[in-house]
């Protein structure tokens, strides 16, 4: 199951310019998404256990994109 909507990966795809989007490219960039937020996610998760907290801040996120640029 699938943790974004549609509806709004395809805003997303229309808001970069797109006039028409297929349903298989709405997928195809709702898994990227899914994909890579988790990546973020998990290393913010290391980031929060190794500053010995348990809550992830917006800090941890801003600096684990960093590290996964």
């Amino acid at each position: 199951m699938s943790e974004l909507s549609g509806l709004a990966v395809e805003r997303l795809i229309k808001k970069a310019g797109a006039p028409r989007v297929s349903k298989k490219a709405i997928d195809e960039l709702r898994h990227a998404l899914e994909d890579y937020a988790v990546e973020i996610s998990r290393r913010a998760v290391e980031l929060a256990e190794h500053s010995g907290r348990k809550t992830v801040t917006d800090q941890d996120i801003r600096l684990a994109l960093k590290f996964l640029k």
